[in-house]
């Protein structure tokens, strides 16, 4: 299948590119040509059951049988891709939840590096909605305008956890990533289906699994008014095949109705009713009850008429993000959709978000002045900019410490599109950016790299003579512009009213700044 991509995707030569996911129940290779126009196609695939997740969700550690099974399905799609001349470079492994969780996860990959050669990558779950996005993007992009104008719902059902991505007018609203798959609920089920000796609720059983998580997405974001529903990946595919209509290559189409009496067919039949009726694999039918079931629970809290399913996995996300640096957090369109997320988080938490978003101009015009000190690049900017939407996100718990609650806040958040890392050094650069100074005393400091806290140093500094600026949160002072003269950093601002109290609380919170840069801070009225 050839997929058409943006003008601003990497061009080049043609090349062969593999792409190997590690899910719950599943190992998946895909195998794409890269074109030299910019497209690229499918050219082949392979997909195994594993009992992976089987083995985790029960006993948090991957069995030997079970690893020893991985590294044969992994083997013999190393020969595969020597087949296809696929170049080592361009081979990206990655793993999902089962791997994730596993006690003994280190242990597994080094197995698979030394008998196979591949280098593992495993995803957390914000990863794992990040490259979903992307790939739903991509299929999506020719319906991009009306993306951007409605609010919708992208939601993948795997066996071991389940993504949620919420859009208001094309702006991320809020990301989960929920630990129950569809193993995990055949797991819970279990029991209670052995002592009901029979007959067993068992869309019921899965609606009361999900009430308290559906009742909290829906107050955070009022899923019931969306126009679009998403539904990603090979189960809601095979829906699709059945009941869709084809778009052309990239998505189909299925009319809520018609889902909704697929599904309840689908759970008259037994698992080789599924096989014979729609002819696909035990290892597909298995699951496809719970995940279609799941799929229906949440397309009943919207107004959704129509379901998109878009023709693409996981693995096209990496093939976007990783071979082809399609989208990563130095494109503008990404950056936007992290910035709404931490936007989202902010409401959440009731910040007053007047101050927060004019400390954030301020803190990105200092930045911007400033490049030629600080050193620092695109990446940076944005975790300042996430750190100024949520630098006061802390007073949802309590006004004294509101610095340290907001990095437990921040800390302990899921944003779209950065890892638990950049996530780190965000809640800290939000912890330092009142008087305190960064200590490596701090465990949560002064566990970063060397240079990850060199860029807290630095952005905090930034911030927090940005937040003195608007000490009084009335946004009196709405620019600033930056010149160095003799030692000192001249900061001219257009006001012509008292500046005593941002004097003030640049004398409290420019020490780290002048420590970092060696220059004093200075305000002058223009």
């Amino acid at each position: 299948m050839k997929q058409k991509r943006r003008q601003d995707v990497f061009l080049g030569k043609p090349r062969l590119v593999a792409v190997i996911d590690i899910g719950s129940t599943a190992i998946r290779l895909v195998v794409i040509e890269v074109l030299a126009d910019g497209t690229y196609q499918r050219v082949d695939r392979a997909n195994r059951p594993v009992r992976l997740g089987r083995d985790v969700f029960m006993t948090r550690v991957i069995k030997r049988d079970t690893i020893l099974q991985a590294i044969t399905i992994l083997s013999g799609f190393v020969e595969l891709m020597k087949g296809w001349q696929v170049g080592e470079e361009d081979i990206f492994v990655i793993a999902t939840s089962a791997i994730r969780e596993a006690r003994n996860r280190d242990t597994f990959i080094d197995r698979v590096l030394m008998k196979t050669g591949l280098k593992v990558r495993v995803v957390e779950g914000v990863e794992e909605n990040h490259l979903t996005y992307i790939a739903v993007q991509h299929s999506v992009d020719g319906m991009y305008g009306s993306f951007s104008k409605a609010n919708s719902l992208i939601l993948e059902v795997g066996g071991g956890s389940i993504e949620v991505m919420v859009l208001k007018r094309g702006k991320m609203a809020a990301t989960h990533s929920l630990k129950m798959g569809t193993i995990r609920i055949e797991q819970q089920m279990a029991p209670t289906v052995s002592q009901s000796g029979g007959e067993f609720p068992f869309e019921e059983y899965i609606r009361e699994q999900f009430r308290v998580t559906m009742d909290g997405i829906d107050a955070e974001t009022s899923i019931g008014r969306l126009r679009y529903f998403v539904m990603v990946g090979g189960d809601a595919r095979i829906a699709a095949h059945n009941v869709g209509t084809s778009q052309g290559e990239a998505y189909w189409i299925i009319e809520r109705n018609d889902f909704v009496n697929f599904v309840a067919q689908l759970q008259r039949w037994s698992v080789e009713e599924i096989v014979r009726s729609l002819g696909i694999t035990y290892h597909e039918a298995e699951n496809l009850q719970p995940a279609l079931t799941v799929y229906k629970i949440f397309l009943e809290e919207t107004n959704a008429e129509i379901i998109i399913v878009p023709n693409v996995s996981i693995r096209e996300g990496v093939l976007l993000r990783y071979a082809l640096g399609h989208d990563n957090n130095l494109n503008p369109q990404f950056a936007s959709q992290v910035v709404a997320s931490a936007q989202s988080l902010g409401k959440k938490y009731h910040s007053d978000e007047k101050h927060s978003q004019h400390v954030t101009g301020l803190a990105l015009q200092l930045f911007d002045q400033l490049v030629a000190e600080h050193g620092l690049g695109k990446r940076e900017r944005l975790y300042l900019e996430v750190a100024g939407i949520l630098h006061d996100i802390g007073y949802f718990i309590n006004p004294s410490g509101h610095h340290k609650h907001g990095q437990y806040i921040v800390q302990h958040s899921e944003i779209f599109g950065l890892s638990k890392n950049d996530i780190q050094i965000i809640s800290n650069i939000v912890r330092y950016h009142r008087t305190t100074k960064p200590s490596n005393n701090h465990f949560e400091y002064s566990s970063l790299a060397r240079d990850e806290r060199l860029i807290v140093m630095k952005l905090s500094s930034i911030l927090r003579v940005a937040d003195a600026l608007d000490r009084n949160h009335n946004q009196q002072i709405s620019s600033v512009v930056c010149t160095i003269v003799d030692g000192d950093l001249i900061l001219r601002v257009p006001f012509r009213g008292d500046l005593a109290v941002e004097r003030y609380g640049l004398s409290r919170k420019g020490s780290l700044f002048e420590e970092i840069f060696g220059y004093r801070i200075v305000l002058e009225q223009e």
